[in-house]
């Protein structure tokens, strides 16, 4: 029904890391090449948990888009926008929140989790209760087909396809909908109008869903449809409603988990991150100083990598010689911790010398970066602005 793509956003709530680059980043740029994908700095989200000094948001917003250029997203193949830029999010998540039960937002994983871990913020706000739910507008409002996530993400994704299933049932009535949708299956041709009847009866009688799923393949290949009948014949093969939000499906992204300098999650607030664009000497001295298998406690003793937090850096940056030489190295003590580390800080450093060129240009000129946000700001917004007519009028506020 709609073309497939990609959305996904980001927080600025500090410098980007490492962390961040294999964990996201990575898939991003991979993406871009399959997918239209558009990329967002969600500064509204950074207000949930940091409304009472917002004074970093402006500054990370323009370094966080700076290391994503860096980093090789292409505003040639990607569109990158501000969320606050696009209205229209929220006034979707306004819309969705006449008819999102409490209980949806208060069962939500990370909710609690935050509360926990931020418990020097106050977080009893109805924004940061909301957090999900303007997720899920920013989704929504796209019509994403995918959004690509790690594992404990998925119940966000999984609670965004619950929005737009309600949604769709709330408000995407038509009057004689079921008159139309019979008209637009003869448009399909006697041979598939046949075999679209026995894949809807197989999904809603015996819920097949490779019924559904072959159906919904079939009608992408019908070319010839408007889109307003193909609305209806994706709305009709579920049930008796149009589909006016699409339900996103995660994306599962393999993701190098890089720990921090500690052996934690790397991140800014926790002191142990190597940034994006670190300069060569900071990144040498932190390596250098990262603690080791603390039974090496003299050259001559023999060590375990599995204790090791270095080791982790090893299992995203060197190859299999080099962690073989390592293992070896580390167990009878014939090498040095210091002797470890360098092959470590050589790949980091060769790793981020093309980011550090990247990033040059739109350090000498920022009004490069505001450009291309600027266009992106407009394609985004033009295609909010569709999917809110459509809710709009579903919603019975078109008035005239």
């Amino acid at each position: 029904m709609y073309p497939d793509r990609v959305v996904s956003g980001m927080r600025p709530t500090g410098a980007m890391h490492l962390g961040h680059y294999h964990g996201a980043l990575k898939n991003w740029i991979r993406m871009q090449t399959e997918l239209p994908c558009l990329f967002f700095v969600a500064d509204w989200h950074a207000l949930t948990t940091h409304y009472d000094d917002p004074t970093v948001i402006e500054r990370s917003t323009w370094d966080m888009l700076v290391d994503w250029l860096a980093a090789g997203v292409d505003p040639s193949q990607s569109t990158l926008f501000i969320q606050s830029r696009v209205p229209e999010h929220a006034e979707l998540h306004l819309l969705l929140s006449m008819a999102t039960p409490l209980g949806w937002l208060e069962r939500v994983p990370t909710y609690k989790d935050q509360i926990e871990n931020l418990a020097t913020k106050d977080l009893a706000t109805y924004g940061f209760l909301g957090y999900p739910l303007l997720q899920a507008a920013d989704v929504l409002i796209y019509r994403a087909s995918q959004v690509p996530v790690d594992e404990d993400q998925v119940p966000h994704i999984e609670m965004m396809r619950e929005i737009a299933r309600r949604f769709n049932h709330l408000y995407g009535k038509e009057k004689g909908f079921e008159e139309k949708a019979q008209d637009a299956v003869k448009k399909l041709g006697s041979k598939r109008a046949k075999l679209y009847n026995e894949l809807r009866t197989e999904y809603q009688q015996d819920g097949k869903d490779e019924a559904l799923e072959q159906a919904k393949a079939m009608l992408d290949d019908a070319q010839s449809l408007s889109m307003g009948d193909r609305e209806r014949l994706f709305g009709y093969l579920e049930g008796s409603r149009k589909l006016i939000l699409v339900e996103p499906q995660a994306r599962l992204t393999e993701a190098a988990r890089l720990p921090g300098l500690d052996g934690r999650k790397m991140s800014k607030s926790y002191g142990n991150a190597i940034a994006l664009r670190e300069d060569k000497e900071s990144v040498s001295k932190k390596i250098k100083t990262m603690p080791t298998d603390p039974a090496r406690v003299r050259r001559t003793d023999a060590g375990d990598p599995e204790r090791c937090p270095v080791w982790q850096f090893h299992q995203v940056y060197s190859d299999s010689a080099t962690k073989e030489w390592v293992v070896k190295g580390c167990k009878s003590a014939g090498i040095g911790c210091i002797e470890c580390k360098q092959p470590v800080i050589d790949a980091i450093i060769k790793e981020q010398e093309p980011m550090h060129e990247r990033a040059q240009p739109y350090l000498d000129d920022p009004s490069l970066v505001r450009a291309i946000v600027a266009d992106g700001n407009d394609v985004a917004r033009k295609m909010a602005q569709e999917t809110m007519r459509d809710v709009r009028e579903a919603m019975g506020l078109v008035y005239t």
